[in-house]
């Protein structure tokens, strides 16, 4: 547990991350809970494309900073988009709705930018003040 991201982990366009932390998280410590979510996804060795946020976290530097050191971008999820989500969490945290509206920040904001069909590998991971959900992109074609 606690490791970093491999040195030449796989970028794999399907994989977000959804993240919230407390204030003053460091950088180090959400690389640190996104590598063990990753792993408890069976997913080692692979990097999401995309980190992301709510609103509400949009100006935490961990995060920032964390995106930044990984070469990813950061996507900040607005509200309605969370909401719209939040029916497929597999997750409720009574903190998460009372600040954020939301059951789980972290699990609705990967959801939201994986896409409409997209599916949480696994429920969300807390750990040393951070969460952090990984979503899958399905890039099957859904029945019309």
């Amino acid at each position: 547990m606690g490791e970093a991201l491999s040195a030449t982990p796989v970028i794999d366009e399907k994989i977000v991350a959804g993240i919230g932390c407390r204030k003053g998280t460091s950088a180090d410590t959400v690389i640190s809970v996104l590598a063990d979510a990753l792993a408890q996804a069976g997913l080692e060795g692979f990097q999401p494309a995309i980190l992301a946020t709510g609103r509400i976290k949009a100006e935490e530097t961990g995060i920032i900073e964390a995106a930044d050191r990984l070469g990813i971008p950061l996507l900040i999820v607005e509200q309605a988009a969370l909401e719209a989500s939040a029916p497929r969490t597999l997750t409720t945290s009574e903190v998460s709705i009372a600040h954020t509206g939301t059951p789980s920040l972290c699990e609705a904001a990967a959801l939201a930018t994986a896409g409409e069909t997209a599916e949480l590998a696994t429920p969300r991971l807390v750990r040393d003040g951070v969460t952090c959900a990984i979503a899958i992109a399905n890039t099957r074609k859904t029945k019309q």
